[in-house]
């Protein structure tokens, strides 16, 4: 990495690069922009405070600090089980694919919802986190007024440290969200990974392959112990079982960190373990 992105502020050529590599990565359209940001988390915040006050319905359970920012920004806020509860609310919020459960809604029903909503003024946040993996589902190609896209760089990476994400949204809206960040948005280093990382659809392509086979295994893991999958994504899985609490604590007491859900007693979420001897070390455990 080039030692002036460690001693210098974020150098405006270098930024304009990562923009330009992102928009390229995901086909971003002439009428929308791409900005960045320090993490997906700082544009999770600054959206809510560059919207008009209204009411949000986000489609839950999910992400929770989505509810905790628009509630932050003075915005009358409520959960709704599917994107037709929503009724007559000024901004919707999805997460495709959904964090925890792995949910998915087709984007043609976005992309129906994302018109509804503009018609009368208002906007569909599409949150794909965790869409690196399923290009099939992401609608960055297609953002028009009424619909902004948000994307994690850290996650299918591997480097959420580096903090760098990013919203795609219509040149206006697009406008607010980069002043309302103001200058040098992201460090130095983030431009310089960043904009490498996006252009490098090899390792991506190999990467995808790669999880794709370790979530099958994990699922034969889980399957051999008696859990049910019952959703998730190339970076987790979801399961079920009646026992999942004890098998929580069981796995807490082999240092095996899983993920449990009060509104759901009976599921886990388990992440990709990090290779042979890991995948090893869960089977034993959950055979213990």
């Amino acid at each position: 990495m080039p030692s002036p992105c460690w001693q210098r502020l974020p150098d405006s050529a270098a930024h304009q690069a990562l923009l330009e590599a992102a928009a390229r990565r995901w086909d971003i359209p002439a009428q929308a922009r791409v900005v960045a940001g320090n993490g997906s988390q700082a544009l999770i915040q600054a959206l809510p405070r560059v919207t008009p006050l209204t009411e949000v319905a986000i489609l839950g359970p999910t992400y929770g600090e989505h509810a905790r920012a628009w509630n932050a920004a003075g915005h009358r806020v409520h959960a709704v089980a599917t994107a037709e509860e929503a009724g007559e609310a000024g901004a919707v919020v999805v997460v495709n694919p959904n964090n925890p459960d792995g949910r998915i809604i087709a984007p043609e029903r976005l992309l129906e919802l994302a018109g509804r909503l503009a018609a009368r003024g208002g906007i569909l946040v599409v949150d794909e986190a965790f869409c690196d993996e399923r290009p099939d589902l992401s609608l960055t190609a297609l953002v028009r007024p009424g619909l902004v896209v948000l994307r994690s760089f850290g996650k299918f990476f591997g480097l959420a440290g580096l903090r760098l994400g990013f919203a795609v949204a219509a040149t206006e809206m697009a406008g607010r969200l980069a002043d309302h960040l103001g200058p040098w948005p992201v460090s130095g280093p983030a431009l310089a990974v960043g904009t490498t990382a996006l252009a490098d659809r090899e390792w991506s392509t190999a990467t995808i392959a790669r999880l794709t086979a370790a979530a099958a295994r994990l699922d034969a893991i889980l399957g051999r112990a008696g859990l049910e999958i019952a959703g998730g994504t190339f970076l987790f899985r979801l399961a079920r079982h009646d026992q999942a609490p004890a098998i929580y604590q069981r796995l807490g007491r082999a240092g095996i960190l899983v993920r449990a859900f009060a509104f759901r007693p009976d599921i886990l979420r388990f992440g990709l373990p990090g290779g042979t001897a890991e995948e090893q070390r869960l089977e034993n455990a959950l055979g213990g």
